[in-house]
């Protein structure tokens, strides 16, 4: 079965929509660094919603240090349109629950996948109460993420939705997306962190040194 090509879909959502009529996007982001190239892109075409919710991240003085890089990159930022920026709440204990017995599953299988649920999800239920047109991550920028469980999952949770907010595919990481992040990184001096963010990463990465 060949896969599809998400950030070719996301630019033809681009291309339909007026002019006229900005759309908004609610944008769950993992960390600054990976925000940059996604924010560069999408804000020259929606109203952007940075929403910062990672109950993954261990350990807390981690998540502290994400959430303010994510809120200066944001201040800094020269965007067409504009964006905002909400914080989720930081309860690492749904994390742990969303992955009981999942613990010992290396980085990138279904440890991964329900954690992308569990963020997406929520994502979802803020971005419908709100009222976006739009909601979608960063995490597909990321070389290391499974963009097709992303978008898959994405999908999902708005097929059970209210039918009016839709999922905004996306392979960011495409047409030097990625690359593009670490030249904005290096240009706004962000922090970089050394692993995705989880308990069970740090430690993968550290046994990897």
């Amino acid at each position: 079965m060949n896969q599809r090509n998400y950030q070719r879909e996301l630019e033809q959502i681009i291309r339909a929509q007026s002019q006229e009529s900005v759309k908004s996007v609610f944008l769950h982001s993992c960390c600054a660094p990976c925000s940059s190239y996604c924010l560069e892109m999408l804000s020259e075409y929606f109203n952007v919603t940075v929403f910062y919710y990672n109950p993954n991240i261990y350990p807390p003085t981690e998540y502290e240090m994400r959430v303010k890089e994510q809120e200066r990159f944001i201040k800094e930022f020269p965007a067409k349109h504009e964006i905002s920026f909400v914080a989720g709440d930081y309860v690492p204990e749904k994390f742990y629950q969303a992955v009981k017995g999942l613990e010992h599953i290396k980085e990138g299988g279904e440890r991964c996948f329900a954690c992308y649920r569990l963020r997406l999800q929520e994502a979802y239920d803020y971005a419908s109460r709100a009222g976006f047109d739009y909601f979608t991550t960063t995490l597909t920028i990321s070389p290391l993420k499974n963009a097709q469980m992303l978008n898959r999952i994405g999908e999902e949770i708005a097929a059970l939705g209210n039918g009016k907010l839709k999922f905004l595919p996306s392979d960011f990481k495409k047409k030097n997306g990625y690359q593009r992040s670490v030249e904005l990184s290096n240009e706004y001096g962000m922090y970089r962190q050394d692993y995705c963010g989880c308990v069970f990463s740090k430690r993968e990465r550290e046994e990897s040194k």
